[in-house]
C-alpha cells in the first residue's frame, strides 16, 4: 500500500498498541514548543538546494503552459529550465523559481473548472491525482493529459524525469543534465549501524503508520547506508503496529516528517507513543526529521537527499 492510500483516500489506521491517546488538536495549539534535542538531525527544504535550472535552449512546438500535479513534478520541469511555462501546480513542488504559481490541489485532488480556467495545453498527473470524473473532464475539454510514473526509489527517479521531459518537449540535453542531478555525489558506500524505521505520523487523525517495503523511505534508508527494520521485517509500507512488534523490532533511530512530528506534540510527544518507549530510539533520542515536500518527492534533489541522509546517520553514531 503506498502513501497515495494513506493521503489520497482519508485512510485512518490506528496504531493498536494501547488506549494511549493522540493529542488533539486544541492541546496542540495551546502546547509549548518542545524544545530541540542534540540528538535530533533536522533537515529542511533550505538544507538541500534545488538545483540550477538548465540553460538548454526549447524548440517551438514545446508546451507553453503546463499544470503540473505529478507529485513532485514541478521541480522537474524547473531544473529541466521550464518554470516559466508552469501556470499551475501541486502542493509538493516548491521550488523558489515557482513560489507564485497558484496551488490547484489539495490532498492531491483537483478541480477540473480551476485547471482549465488556467488555459493549460498540458496536465501533468499521476496515480494519487484525483478525482477520475475531473481528469476526464480535462481529457474531453481536449486538453493534453499524461500520466507520470510514480518514483518510489532513487533507480526509478530517471524514467519519471525521461517521462516528464519528454512529455513536455525539454530539449534532450536539458533531460540529461536533470537525470544527472538526481544522482547522489557521495562515493561512500559502507553501510552504518543505524537502525530506521520511518513513521508516517498524522496524531491529531490518529494516524500512526510503519513504513516498510515499498514505502520509498525504505529506499532511501538502505541507499544512505542504514537498515529499514520494518523492511528487514518483510512489513508491507504503511502498516499498523502492534506495541509488541515495534519493541521487537527495536530500532535505535526514527525518521520522520516534519509535519508528523509536530502533530504528535514534538519528539517528546514521539517517544510517548506506545511501544516507542521500550526501544533503543528512546534511549538514544535519535530522530531525523525532514521537510514533507522533501522526504517522498522523488526528482532532482533525491540524490542530494541521500547524501545528507548518510551523514546524518554518522552524525547520530
Amino acid at each position: 500500500m503506498r502513501i497515495r492510500a494513506v493521503i489520497g483516500v482519508g485512510l485512518v489506521a490506528l496504531f493498536v498498541m494501547s488506549a494511549c491517546a493522540a493529542p488533539s488538536e486544541d492541546s496542540l495549539a495551546t502546547q509549548e514548543p518542545i524544545s530541540p534535542v542534540s540528538e535530533t538531525v533536522v533537515i529542511t527544504n533550505g538544507d538541500i538546494p534545488f538545483p540550477t535550472p538548465s540553460n538548454q535552449p526549447w524548440a517551438q512546438g514545446s508546451a507553453q503552459r503546463i499544470v503540473s500535479l505529478a507529485n513532485g513534478s514541478g521541480e522537474v520541469i524547473v531544473v529541466l529550465g521550464g518554470a516559466d511555462r508552469i501556470v499551475g501546480r501541486d502542493e509538493t513542488s516548491n521550488a523558489p523559481e515557482i513560489e507564485q504559481v497558484p496551488v490547484v490541489t489539495k490532498a492531491h485532488s483537483m478541480s477540473a473548472e480551476q485547471v482549465i480556467a488556467l488555459n493549460p495545453d498540458i496536465v501533468l498527473i499521476d496515480a494519487m491525482t484525483s478525482p477520475a470524473e475531473a481528469i476526464q473532464q480535462l481529457r474531453d475539454s481536449g486538453i493534453s493529459v499524461v500520466e507520470v510514473p510514480e518514483a518510489w526509489s532513487s533507480a526509478e527517479v530517471s524514467n519519471k524525469i525521461q517521462v516528464i521531459g519528454e512529455a513536455i518537449g525539454a530539449p534532450a540535453g536539458a533531460i540529461e543534465y536533470a537525470q544527472n542531478q538526481s544522482v547522489g555525489q557521495s562515493a561512500e558506500t559502507r553501510k552504518m549501524g543505524n537502525r530506521v524505521a520511518f513513521l508516517y505520523l498524522r496524531g491529531t487523525s490518529a494516524i500512526y503508520l510503519l513504513g516498510g517495503v515499498g514505502s520509498g523511505a525504505d529506499s532511501l534508508i538502505s541507499e544512505s547506508g542504514a537498515v529499514d527494520v520494518g523492511a528487514e521485517a518483510g512489513f508491507e509500507a504503511f502498516t499498523p503496529l502492534t506495541a509488541e512488534e515495534l519493541v521487537n523490532l527495536n530500532p535505535d533511530t526514527i525518521l520522520v516528517m516534519a509535519d508528523g512530528l509536530k502533530s504528535v506534540g514534538g519528539v517528546d510527544g514521539l517517544f510517548a507513543l506506545p511501544g516507542l518507549a521500550q526501544t533503543d530510539a528512546a534511549q538514544t533520542r535519535h530522530v531525523v526529521v525532514v521537510d514533507d515536500t522533501l522526504l517522498l518527492s522523488f526528482g532532482p534533489r533525491t540524490g542530494a537527499l541521500i547524501d545528507t541522509l548518510r551523514s546524518s546517520w554518522k552524525q547520530l553514531g
